[in-house]
């Protein structure tokens, strides 16, 4: 018992303040990163090279030579194929900590336009699946999603149930792309959107809801999606989807995102700024003329 005691008053002797906020942080970063990889691609491959690490100290104890060899090669394969599989967790874990979660949710955001907002969009949706008609609204957050919305029909319209309305009607030529709400406006419709790799994905979703899952695999947006088949709301973010949901449900989430997160609303003197819907407007110039001329070759 004494030599016990004794060992701790040896390992806590030098024990300072700086010791204990040394450890405090470490195990916050350890958390985080845990909880980033949680229920994603990522835990499953950590476990892979958990076991390849196990593997390798066996077969060097057991002095397996060539097992030993084999293993030490794929770990030092493994190390660049990691960067490669997991660079949409990876850079969501960079813009996690980029956009520093812990000090949003500063100010208020302009209510009367967000609950006008919320109300449209939740009126949609419900509409939406009351009707089973698709639809895959996509809101912006702090990641850009500029590139997929070039895929599609940039529009910089005002943010109304008619408009949605009129975008997902079954027949229309954009109802099967992506919507994209940038801040307090729809910024472009009819958008490709990446496919979700995910093996999680029930049979009962499609194409609609892979899309939905693959946009908050590669960024920080807000998704919601209303299936065609069964008029079921979904809302994906994190590459996690959740379904079944009620339209209380959904605006209570957007309210709060628009009133409180602030990660859309700040953004809205930026996107209705000139700067980006010129830039909006002379893309789509682009392709008009550019569409006049290939009209000319034809003819």
């Amino acid at each position: 018992m004494q030599d016990f005691l004794q060992f701790f008053t040896n390992v806590f002797s030098g024990f300072s303040v700086t010791d204990a906020v040394d450890i405090i942080i470490v195990t916050l970063v350890v958390y985080y990163l845990l909880k980033l990889v949680l229920e994603t691609r990522a835990e499953q491959i950590i476990k892979g090279i958990l076991v390849l690490v196990a593997a390798t100290v066996v077969s060097d104890v057991l002095e397996l030579h060539t097992l030993n060899w084999m293993c030490k090669g794929a770990l030092a394969l493994g190390a660049v194929a990691v960067l490669i599989v997991l660079q949409p967790e990876l850079r969501r874990a960079l813009e996690f900590m980029g956009r520093g979660k812990m000090i949003s949710g500063l100010g208020q955001g302009d209510k009367e336009n967000s609950k006008r907002i919320v109300s449209a969009i939740v009126s949609a949706v419900e509409k939406f699946s009351n009707d089973k008609t698709g639809a895959l609204i996509v809101f912006e957050r702090q990641t850009m999603l500029e590139d997929y919305a070039e895929s599609g029909i940039v529009l910089n319209a005002r943010i109304t149930e008619q408009l949605l309305g009129s975008i997902f009607y079954e027949g229309a030529p954009l109802h099967d792309g992506a919507v994209i709400i940038s801040g307090m406006n729809i910024y472009a419709a009819g958008c490709v959107l990446p496919l979700s790799g995910s093996q999680d994905i029930g049979r009962d979703m499609g194409t609609r809801h892979r899309a939905g899952l693959g946009i908050t695999e590669n960024s920080d947006a807000l998704v919601l999606i209303v299936s065609e088949e069964t008029g079921i709301i979904s809302m994906a973010e994190d590459g996690k989807i959740e379904r079944f949901l009620d339209v209380k449900t959904v605006e209570k989430k957007l309210l709060n995102i628009y009133l409180n997160d602030r990660k859309i609303g700040d953004r809205f003197s930026k996107i209705t700024g000139k700067g980006r819907f010129f830039s909006g407007m002379h893309k789509q110039n682009d392709i008009y003329s550019r569409n006049g001329r290939e009209g000319d070759k034809d003819a």
